[in-house]
């Protein structure tokens, strides 16, 4: 009798594979062994970074397919060459993703679809805009996928480790680094938030691929040692660093008017994803419904992801 393992492992097509944690995803599906391939506009791009990322993906054994995702055919083509769709396409096309399900429809041999979620639980946040126009999409799409009967697994990663970890959660200073002296922190910073280093996410996300118990389901990414407020990162990273930051603290209300009135793109998006994450707790605040969400590191305790501590071990 065969063994789980020696299961075919699905075809994966992956939609938006060089951007941020496209490109995770893309190293991820080969690394695990799954035929991979790459939608691309361009195979021959004008910027040196991409190129080079291309020439990992050939080089990895994955394949390019030239398409767009506005160009129906070449979707419903590539589409028809995998068993797994999973869209990592950024905020820009986001709202393009209906395209992707009509294809699927068309070419009629998807097995799942992953759409481009890879953050909060879209039906669990709270906050405005422009955050909340933006995840009003992801929230619709799933309606359009249940609707038209799509098997599915939506990825609730929640926060990016390599986003929010650099500046020790300081959301009016991401890319600069750790703080030296002073830390804004939005509400009383007790609100509990999770971090995910991206390769880790990757790797759920690829071990869910095949796997039933995740399917029609979504998928969320909680490891225990990652679920932090912003006091307990602080924290950690005084203890860290022997540094002890000045907190200065942002009521709730200062922070919502910063985001209507004073903040420009993109600190107001980051703004209005911090409001949400940090002060309302919204990606830990509830328990996982069985029946509609599983814990990937309950599912997968065999993966060794990387801490919070061992993140800010690599800052000092």
């Amino acid at each position: 009798m065969s063994s789980v393992e020696e299961t075919p492992k699905s075809r994966v097509l992956v939609i938006g594979g060089t951007g941020h944690i496209g490109k995770h995803l893309v190293f991820a599906s080969i690394r695990l062994g799954h035929s991979t391939a790459i939608l691309v506009r361009d195979t021959t791009p004008s910027d040196p970074a991409k190129v080079e990322l291309l020439k990992s993906f050939i080089e990895s054994g994955a394949a390019l397919l030239k398409g767009d995702l506005l160009d129906h055919e070449s979707l419903v083509k590539a589409i028809r060459c995998a068993d797994v769709v999973i869209s990592a396409v950024g905020p820009r096309q986001v709202k393009e993703q209906p395209r992707i399900i009509t294809a699927i429809k068309e070419a009629g041999n998807v097995k799942r679809f992953m759409p481009s979620e890879f953050g909060s639980d879209v039906d669990r946040l709270n906050t405005v805009d422009p955050a909340k126009s933006l995840y009003a999409v992801k929230a619709n799409l799933r309606r359009l996928i249940e609707a038209e009967g799509i098997p599915h697994t939506y990825v609730a990663c929640n926060s990016f480790a390599e986003t929010y970890l650099p500046s020790i959660g300081d959301v009016t200073a991401v890319g600069a680094g750790p703080p030296s002296n002073r830390i804004t922190v939005l509400g009383d910073g007790n609100s509990k938030a999770v971090f995910m280093v991206e390769e880790d996410i990757a790797t759920y996300t690829m071990r869910a691929v095949d796997d039933a118990r995740t399917l029609n389901k979504i998928l969320y990414m909680r490891p225990p040692a990652n679920v932090l407020s912003h006091n307990d990162l602080i924290l950690l990273w005084e203890k860290k660093s022997g540094r002890t930051l000045q907190r200065v603290h942002i009521p709730e209300e200062e922070v919502f008017n910063w985001i209507k009135v004073e903040a420009a793109f993109p600190l107001n998006i980051l703004l209005s994803l911090a409001l949400s994450i940090f002060v309302r707790g919204d990606q830990a605040n509830f328990n996982i419904d069985p029946t509609i969400g599983v814990e990937a590191t309950k599912l997968y305790p065999d993966v060794n992801y990387t801490t919070v501590d061992d993140f800010l071990s690599r800052l000092l």
